[in-house]
């Protein structure tokens, strides 16, 4: 795996080795930014960090594609701080600095490493996102900042009441960028695009390249650099991947029993629904293991304490959704469940980058049943390798599907569920299919006769 840096406008290459051996120093950082570097307990840069912060000082744009778990949120952050820093602040503390994230908890995380990282340095921070009252947010935002980190709802929700002004932003960051156009942000960034300044710096930092991703970039980068620590959707080396085959109906015993008998106290697990999700808390409470959900429908207040339960260790078990899990920073995270697979296979790879971090080593298990098997094989078609697969006694499969049976698809599922209520339908209805039709003109001619009236 190497680093890779290409000038978009004469795509040139500059590949380095995997292993980094700058210090924070050499990097151009002041003094006051290394004191508080070390305290965070970092030692030297990570890959991201070496090629992006020379850069960023230099004034240049980025795009980089970074793993979570790479140390991109400082990549971004420190020679950000250290300009802002070294430029006079006007009286009233304009916004100069703006870092829009897709989640809450992303934004909330990279405010508090700002913090960290500002420690000994006259800036200012402000966090805004939606699902609180924005009372605090705005309090903030008036007594002078100088860096803001928000969603775009929230964002635009406070310009719009003229809480806030962006015409001063000297830089802006788009981070999760691939998630947020996942989430249908498109639309929101370029109203906020709108409201900037053309003469600004921009950093644009994407678990992956996509098209997307790329036609977003082109839109408002300047000759930008473009920066991979990892090769494109790759995994972390570090994780330990497998899948064990079972049926839907055994999968909520199976999960529980994996976490009791292998003592699990910090499990993240995924879900590919909200309901899913509390359905399964709901369970794994029931049965002795204390757990929480964290996706969209939950408020702020119990998406934070549930996050909070589960760093401390009183919650040992947080079942997310993929949209709410996207940024959480847990240090050390030993196991990540796949309690269902997602639909698209970069989701996977974003899943797993939950363990595995900062050199660390973590377990990445998929429960997979019979109609799943083709998100597998599209999740190895885009790792480049087989994944191994196990099944354990007492909770086998009923059925072995074999290599070239497709699973049911989401159209085809909802065909056979309509056939299925039409058909009890029949059953329940003496007169069969006359007293169906009878019904159908019975609601004809209501409809019929409420639209005349």
């Amino acid at each position: 795996m190497q680093t890779t840096i290409i000038e978009m406008n004469v795509f040139e290459k500059d590949i380095i080795s995997k292993q980094s051996f700058m210090t924070f120093k050499e990097l151009g950082l002041q003094d006051n930014i290394l004191k508080a570097v070390a305290e965070k307990g970092y030692t030297k840069p990570s890959l991201i960090q070496e090629k992006a912060i020379p850069q960023i000082l230099q004034g240049k744009d980025i795009l980089a594609s970074a793993q979570t778990g790479t140390g991109k949120t400082a990549g971004f952050t420190l020679p950000m701080l250290q300009k802002l820093e070294a430029t006079k602040h006007p009286k009233y503390r304009p916004i100069r600095a703006l870092i829009l994230t897709p989640t809450r908890e992303l934004a909330a995380q990279i405010y508090d490493n700002i913090l960290a990282y500002s420690k000994y340095l006259d800036i200012r921070t402000a966090v805004i996102f939606g699902g609180v009252k924005p009372a605090k947010q705005i309090s903030a935002i008036n007594r002078g900042i100088d860096i803001l980190v928000a969603t775009p709802g929230r964002l635009l929700d406070l310009e719009g009441q003229n809480k806030l002004s962006l015409k001063r932003v000297e830089f802006l960051v788009l981070d999760e960028a691939d998630r947020m156009l996942d989430m249908g942000f498109q639309r929101d960034i370029n109203k906020i695009l709108a409201l900037l300044p053309k003469n600004r710096q921009n950093l644009l930092f994407s678990a992956t390249f996509s098209k997307e991703i790329k036609k977003l970039a082109n839109g408002f980068l300047t000759n930008p650099i473009m920066v991979e620590s990892e090769p494109e959707n790759s995994t972390v080396d570090k994780i330990t991947q497998k899948i064990i085959r079972t049926d839907k109906s055994k999968k909520t015993d199976l999960i529980i029993k994996l976490i009791k008998d292998g003592d699990w106290q910090q499990v993240l697990v995924f879900t590919r629904t909200k309901h899913g999700a509390n359905r399964l808390v709901k369970k794994m409470i029931s049965k002795g293991v204390q757990a929480a959900a964290i996706h969209g429908n939950k408020s702020q207040g119990a998406r934070t304490k549930a996050l909070a339960g589960f760093k401390d260790g009183s919650v040992r078990v947080l079942v997310a959704t993929d949209i709410a899990a996207r940024g959480l920073d847990i240090p050390l995270l030993p196991h990540v469940i796949n309690f269902e697979l997602p639909n698209i296979a970069e989701d996977y790879v974003h899943r797993i980058g939950r363990t595995g971090r900062a050199g660390a080593n973590g377990e990445a298990i998929s429960l997979v049943s019979s109609d799943e098997l083709e998100y597998v094989r599209s999740i190895e078609k885009l790792l480049g390798d087989k994944l191994k697969m196990e099944i354990i006694q007492d909770f086998e499969p009923s059925k072995i599907t074999p290599d070239n049976e497709k699973p049911v698809t989401k159209d085809q599922r909802q065909a056979k569920q309509k056939q299925f209520r039409q058909r009890r339908d029949k059953r329940k209805s003496p007169q069969g299919k006359a007293t169906s039709n009878a019904s159908q003109k019975k609601r004809s001619y209501s409809k019929n006769r409420n639209t005349n009236r």
